[in-house]
């Protein structure tokens, strides 16, 4: 049996946030619990919904307590405002790191014997739903927005551990390009990078089936054609990007991961390394490991990534395609080749032993040993 867990409403395109005002009223919502991180409150970007609040009269309290790899004390310390606020819905506004923090948040109040972070991590059986969730991402990347899952990084063990919850999947999401295009080029080029090895890892991963499958392939085809035109600010990169990473969320969320991401997690969590670089960086290379296990999936994945010709490729040369698709693209948007400004030779066990460790690493079509991952960072420095 599979299971398929997507959004109870999602709204999509250019001025879809104005329709928050509404849903509030609808559910009856009374008093909203903001979660966006610093630089957008900043950079005025979450002004874009509050003053969608403002304007209809609804209440809320702005938190802001929030790393680019949220850690077990922005969530302690978002429940603790939470409590104090008089909320009874959290708006969730920007990436991954505002999304994660909100899920974290909104489970922990509704089930209080989670309360200590550490026990959400892996596939946790929570009674009941989260506290409801809006959410509203500022990036073309990670689907935080559409997924159940969500990543906290534990500071004193240097490592992030991932929660897999349906109970923490967000009521409505508010997918709006214009939300997204104050991203500067580098930011938009790793989050599209992201998004791309949500789709390729999805499409691979053991858990792969035919109702993912057309999600992620066509995830792949809308964010190969749309990922440079984002990183360019063009409108049509924008909405292409929106849409793209939506729809490969909407497949991984729901069979898993692989290789790729179990080896950035631990770069996030040791070097601070922003999720989407480490993804990028790390795709080419773990997809050449996966090929002798894929089957012919690398020849979709090289169409859907614009590659001509591939009926007629032998199975060597449209394995190669799609690596290369891969790579050109990350170079395009100018994503680093290697690892050799992040990791340092003497952590490459830790790092390997914490890929091993990982959630997503059972999800990968080959079955890694930690001296097959050694080996692939040690290639990349």
């Amino acid at each position: 049996m599979n299971r398929f867990v997507l959004n109870e409403t999602s709204y999509h395109g250019s001025g879809a946030i104005a329709v928050i005002a509404d849903e509030v009223r609808k559910r009856g919502f009374k008093k909203a619990f903001v979660c966006s991180d610093p630089d957008l409150v900043k950079f005025k970007v979450t002004d874009k919904v509050l003053n969608v609040l403002d304007k209809a009269g609804h209440k809320y309290e702005l938190y802001s307590d929030i790393k680019p790899n949220p850690t077990i004390e922005n969530v302690v310390n978002g429940v603790k405002a939470f409590k104090k606020s008089g909320a009874d819905y959290i708006i969730a506004i920007g990436g991954g790191s505002s999304m994660d923090t909100a899920k974290a948040i909104g489970i922990i109040i509704a089930n209080p014997k989670h309360e200590g972070v550490r026990s959400l991590e892996g596939a946790v059986d929570t009674e009941k739903p989260s506290v409801p969730i809006i959410a509203v991402p500022t990036t073309a990347g990670t689907a935080a927005e559409v997924t159940v899952n969500y990543v906290i990084t534990d500071v004193e063990k240097n490592r992030k551990f991932v929660c897999v919850d349906p109970h923490d999947i967000p009521v409505v999401a508010i997918v709006d390009p214009d939300m997204m295009a104050t991203m500067p080029k580098g930011l938009t080029a790793a989050t599209g990078m992201d998004a791309l090895t949500h789709a390729i890892e999805g499409y691979i991963t053991k858990g792969a089936w035919e109702l993912s499958d057309m999600f992620h392939l066509k995830a792949i085809e809308i964010i190969a054609r749309s990922l440079r035109g984002a990183v360019d600010n063009t409108p049509d990169g924008r909405e292409g990007m929106a849409l793209g990473q939506y729809v490969a969320g909407m497949g991984f969320s729901n069979v898993g991961l692989g290789l790729v991401h179990s080896m950035a997690h631990p770069l996030g969590a040791l070097y601070d390394t922003p999720h989407g670089v480490a993804n990028a960086i790390l795709l080419p290379t773990v997809m050449e490991y996966n090929a002798e296990c894929t089957g012919e999936k690398y020849r979709d994945i090289a169409k859907a990534m614009g590659v001509k010709g591939t009926e007629k490729m032998s199975e060597a040369e449209y394995r190669k395609a799609a690596v290369d698709a891969v790579k050109q693209l990350s170079k395009d948007v100018g994503i680093p080749s290697d690892l050799k400004a992040i990791v340092k030779k003497k952590d490459i066990p830790f790092l390997a032993q914490s890929a091993m460790d990982d959630a997503c690493r059972p999800g990968n079509p080959k079955e890694p040993t930690k001296s097959d991952i050694e080996k692939i960072y040690e290639s990349l420095i």
